[in-house]
């Protein structure tokens, strides 16, 4: 079933774009499929992004299954967060910012349609950040601050989504019995848990991470990577790591992107065992300058 990511009429705002430039992305056996459109929760065709002047994606094509997780690998700077941000348009709040050409498909609808309501689309696609970043309120005020926002009144619903949300992270049996105490009194590791529980709350159908783990310790990165796998029961995961070992742990598909090109995607196994291209194994085996 496709959701409706519509706005209504008078909260429609146009959005532009120009033509897209010669440069394209390095096509191989394993890249994603020649129509993309028909398949994956998440397609893009063609995909060029800039920031002002500076092109940051070429023609990227990708396409995620649901209840999978997708890895992005690659150098610093190679447009995998860019990438990220552009499926639930974060980077609409940069000046300058813009899809220069192709298209962003999520559940069948081109998110750059002028009827795309944001907050519809921030709901079914959730986004944990690299920094844990909870509020200055109570762990149960956390979880349920998306749905005040979006109108929920009733105690019982509010409770009732609290704990599947804390559950779905892994973390209501560590905090039931002080949902009233600040959030600031958690650990790292159970603060970016209850981030995530935050943004599961509302039951999106996608959960992007930008490298969840970089500012947690070894334990608590692994109550993660733990949690990630359980995660892809219920939603699809778009993951970036530039941990090539955490990439192999959780990850069902892997996609290497270098100077805002999708060089290769596919398998764990094919992209680190035999990949197709030179630059995915020169990368994946360190070998990368």
């Amino acid at each position: 079933m496709v959701a409706d990511l519509s706005s209504p009429p008078q909260a429609r705002a146009r959005v532009t774009t120009a033509a897209p430039p010669p440069a394209r992305s390095v096509t191989t056996a394993v890249s994603a499929p020649q129509t993309p459109a028909a398949q994956g929760i998440i397609v893009t065709q063609d995909l060029d992004f800039t920031y002002g002047e500076r092109q940051a994606l070429y023609g990227v094509n990708f396409a995620a299954a649901p209840n999978q997780v997708t890895a992005f690998i690659g150098p610093s700077g190679c447009g995998k967060s860019t990438l990220l941000r552009c499926f639930n348009r974060l980077n609409d709040r940069i000046a300058g910012a813009r899809v220069t050409g192709g298209s962003i498909r999520i559940m069948g609808k081109n998110i750059q349609d002028p009827d795309v309501d944001l907050m519809t689309l921030r709901r079914q696609v959730g986004m944990i950040f690299q920094k844990y970043n909870p509020f200055p309120k109570s762990i149960y005020e956390n979880v349920v601050y998306p749905l005040r926002i979006n109108g929920v009144k009733s105690r019982s619903e509010l409770d009732e989504a609290c704990e599947r949300a804390l559950r779905s992270a892994a973390l209501w049996d560590e905090v039931k019995d002080r949902l009233k105490a600040s959030a600031f009194g958690l650990s790292g590791g159970q603060m970016q848990r209850l981030c995530i529980a935050r943004a599961v709350a509302v039951q999106p159908k996608i959960l992007l991470m930008d490298e969840p783990c970089s500012a947690l310790d070894p334990i608590a990165t692994l109550r993660i990577e733990e949690l990630i796998h359980q995660l892809r029961r219920e939603f699809t995961v778009i993951i970036v790591t530039h941990n090539m070992q955490q990439a192999r742990r959780v990850a069902d598909r892997v996609a290497f992107f270098y100077m805002g090109r999708l060089i290769e995607s596919g398998s764990v196994e094919q992209i680190f065992f035999s990949p197709v291209e030179e630059q995915t194994q020169r990368y994946v085996q360190g070998l990368f300058s």
